[in-house]
């Protein structure tokens, strides 16, 4: 998992769009995710929309990023249907690590706002979007290729590391 050691959060990009196959392929890996009981309680909006993508951008003060990226994945917790729903923002989060990862092994970057559980910042999402009842949104992930280039920083930290023998 080389991704791991190569992802960074990357905040500009080219303008050119994202290729469908790369999307499919971040989709997968976001699905692939381990979730409590296998409830799976993600749904995934892919917005290309300029104009959308210019409203998330204003939806909270760190999301202004978003503005100049070709793509945004906004990962969505499901809302009915859930056997363990205290778990299904954890689940998300697992999700949106996968997705990231793939986008890093596609060669290209991107970054995740953090929505949820700042409920202002999901029902702005939420209207932007349409979601409606049954998700509210979770993160969005701004993505395209990178305008910038940035180093990985190595966060090892052995005094947080504690061995119970």
């Amino acid at each position: 998992m080389n991704e791991i050691f190569k992802r960074v959060s990357i905040r500009k990009f080219e303008s050119r769009p994202v290729e469908a196959e790369k999307i499919e392929k971040i989709l997968r890996a976001a699905m692939a995710a381990p979730s409590a009981g296998n409830q799976q309680p993600w749904e995934f909006y892919v917005v290309r929309n300029k104009e959308k993508i210019a409203a998330l951008a204003q939806s909270h003060e760190y999301a202004g990023c978003a503005a100049g990226a070709p793509a945004v994945i906004v990962p969505c917790v499901k809302t009915e249907g859930l056997r363990y729903p205290v778990m299904a923002e954890i689940d998300l989060a697992i999700a949106t690590e996968n997705l990231l990862l793939e986008i890093t092994a596609q060669g290209l970057g991107g970054v995740w706002l953090g929505i949820a559980p700042v409920a202002e910042r999901v029902e702005k999402v939420d209207a932007i979007l349409g979601i409606g009842e049954k998700a509210r949104a979770f993160a969005l992930v701004p993505l395209g290729y990178p305008a910038e280039d940035r180093p990985h920083q190595d966060r090892y930290d052995e005094s947080r590391i504690h061995y119970i023998d």
